[in-house]
């Protein structure tokens, strides 16, 4: 501690005011830093343009002052660093790691005379920053009352949105409005459209023990950090050292940039053991029959889950090249009103006419994974009492994949009625992730925490839900839908979509979308595990053709090109597979027909066979889903490709090197 005190003491005099900038590696960003009249406040430019007018820091506690007035700068110190890293698995196999850093380090100058540290990083592409507060002789512990951090931007901008604090978790259809009319609480990644033309998006990255941040107007009207809170009210009880989550504020010339950004992977630190052992995964299931209503989860005629349902589905794994098998239904707690059986889930027995060792060992004797299921109704304290076991069995077995679910409007911790994304909450979802590594289990998180980078750190989290995805479908969802969340919640990281429905005129959930889009989510929505959720029959027999493009396109990527995209109107990008010379395409467009004329100059030297999956002259998303084109051409890079996307459509593309 009192080498810590000399350190930022050093020999130099405190100052009680203080304006200093930081600027981005090109110079094109400014964080401008200020101390006046005891607090601290900071300010964005880019290209001279204002991006966040003056806005406050700061940490309210409960039992005590808040970190916030009456402050003076300790010490500051700068550095640089550049860095590039390779991923085990993603959107991109290397990523450049370039920023300048200032720590100011703050004390009182009264009172206690607390210490605490603001680090600012700034990017090419946005700024950071964090508060970290040291122990102290009289300062231990701290309950955080509310977190104090302002987001001055325009609020005549326009923000993409769903609400906070709601039963369905992230699970809403987004909506657009000016960012004056955001007096509820709404997540993050908060995209903003700002009147000067750039797009923005409010985020965190590396949240650990500490409440998730939603946005809202305050008092003053401005754009604030809310932090979901505990059942008690308070944001978060936390034990010195400690640091705050990352606030992140990403910054493009255009919507379109904003889709390649990686900050939030690079404010994450390096995994500290080899994960050498992590694979995505491309998985079938049995899920998807129950949805129509051809199985049920439940026990009876109809149970989906069965010895032999399984062994069918291994088999026609191992037919179409699909390495993965998820097998919903399995466990005791699906019979009856099963949203209610949380306190009593078993996560350790299989129901009667569910050998799942003798599917296990089928599995692997077919090279075909298994993907278990955990779904815990969000009854977090019954989970936490079996989950190292039900890890250790699983394990046991040769299973290495897990889908846990967390359906429910509450999680039950502590015996208490907690938020999903409380502190308690994401405490829980971090111990899953590092217990499933301690068993080289990798996951897909279904009603998860939000995404903010931890991947980097612990890349068995394969992917995660945390929006609305094709369970959805049946008149939930537009087209639009998958359009935006390029620019919203793909931010933050892959989403399992559950793509791949080619049964697209069932009454029982009809979808919106054509068969050409359906196999452009493969491209368009990056997910580390990609499931292709229908039923073996409609790939084997009904669209054998199309089904190919599933078969082919790979689940990680080398690199990652944004080619056009406006948000809520369509998007499209390229990707090149990370085992081959190959490169994907895919593109997606709302409710309207869409033309685009696709430049290849993405492409390396040399000759391409393009497979050209595209909606059919008469496709539509409502009256003739089906119509699909399939044909193939020979390009190079100096070619471009005309498609036109039906309402609700879609295209995919393979290039394939010759």
């Amino acid at each position: 501690m009192f080498k810590f005190l000399r350190f930022i003491f050093g020999r130099k005099k405190p100052l009680l005011s203080y304006d200093g900038n930081i600027s981005s590696p090109d110079g094109r960003i400014i964080c401008n830093v200020r101390l006046e009249d005891g607090q601290v406040y900071y300010s964005v430019y880019k290209d001279n343009k204002i991006i966040i007018r003056k806005s406050r820091l700061g940490l309210d506690l409960r039992g005590d002052s808040p970190l916030l007035n009456d402050l003076m700068l300790v010490r500051s110190l700068n550095k640089s660093f550049d860095d590039t890293w390779e991923t085990y698995w993603g959107e991109e196999r290397f990523i450049r790691n370039n920023y300048n850093e200032t720590a100011f380090y703050l004390a009182e100058r009264s009172g206690k005379k607390r210490l605490f540290t603001l680090r600012f990083r700034i990017f090419d592409n946005g700024i950071s920053f964090r508060y970290e507060i040291p122990p102290q002789p009289e300062f231990q512990r701290l309950v955080v009352a509310d977190e104090l951090t302002e987001f001055n931007v325009d609020l005549n901008g326009y923000a993409w949105h769903i609400p906070a604090y709601q039963p369905d978790r992230y699970e809403y259809n987004y909506s657009r409005s000016p960012i004056y009319e955001l007096t509820n609480s709404v997540h993050t990644p908060l995209t903003i459209e700002t009147p000067v033309g750039y797009a923005l998006s409010i985020h965190e990255a590396a949240l650990y023990n500490y409440g998730s941040m939603t946005i809202r107007l305050n008092r003053n009207n401005i754009l604030s950090s809310d932090i979901t809170p505990l059942s008690d009210g308070a944001k978060a009880y936390v034990e010195l050292p400690f640091n705050t989550p990352w606030r992140v504020v990403m910054i493009a010339d255009n919507a379109l940039d904003l889709t390649t950004n990686h900050m939030i992977l690079n404010l994450n630190e390096p995994p500290k053991e080899s994960f050498d052992w992590v694979k995505p995964l491309k998985f079938m299931g049995i899920w998807w029959a129950m949805f129509v209503g051809e199985w049920t989860w439940a026990e009876g005629e109809r149970h989906g889950a069965t010895t032999e349902h399984a062994k069918d589905y291994i088999d026609a794994c191992k037919r179409l090249g699909i390495q993965g098998l998820l097998v919903e239904g399995w466990n005791n707690g699906w019979n009856g009103d099963w949203l209610q059986n949380g306190p009593t889930n078993d996560f350790l027995h299989p129901v009667k006419g569910f050998d799942l060792p003798a599917v296990a060992k089928y599995a692997k004797e077919n090279g075909v994974e298994i993907v278990g299921h955990h779904e815990t109704v969000g009854y977090v304290d019954n989970y936490e009492n079996q989950i190292e076991e039900a890890y250790r069995y699983y394990a046991n077995e040769g299973i290495h994949y897990v889908k846990p679910g967390y359906a429910g409007a509450w999680m039950t911790i502590q015996g208490r009625r907690e938020y999903h994304h409380s502190q308690l909450g994401v405490r829980h979802y971090q111990m899953a992730v590092e217990l499933a590594a301690k068993y080289h289990i990798m996951l897909d998180v279904h009603e998860p925490i939000k995404g903010t980078g931890i991947e980097r750190t612990w890349p068995n989290l394969l992917t995660r839900e945390g929006a609305r995805g094709q369970e959805y479908e049946g008149g939930a969802l537009s087209p639009s839908h998958t359009t935006i969340l390029p620019f919203t919640r793909l931010l933050s990281g892959g989403m399992d979509y559950t793509s791949g429905i080619f049964d697209l005129t069932n009454g029982t959930k009809r979808i919106a979308t054509t068969l050409a889009r359906q196999l452009a989510y493969y491209v368009t929505i990056f997910s580390g595990m990609q499931m292709a959720a229908d039923r073996p029959k409609f790939y084997e027999e009904i669209q054998k053709d199309a089904f190919k493009f599933i078969r082919d396109v790979p689940v990680s990527w080398e690199r990652t090109v944004p080619i056009l995209g406006q948000i809520g109107q369509y998007y499209i990008v390229a990707r090149k597979d990370r085992n081959s010379d190959d490169w994907y395409v895919g593109g997606v467009t709302n409710e309207e027909r869409h033309r685009v004329r696709l430049n290849l100059d993405f492409l390396d030297s040399g000759t391409y066979e393009a497979q050209i999956y595209r909606d059919g002259e008469d496709a539509h998303y409502r009256e003739n889903q089906l119509s699909i084109i399939i044909e193939t051409r020979r390009v190079g890079k100096m070619d471009n490709l005309d498609i036109m996307m039906a309402p609700g459509g879609g295209f995919a593309v393979r290039l394939k090197k010759l």
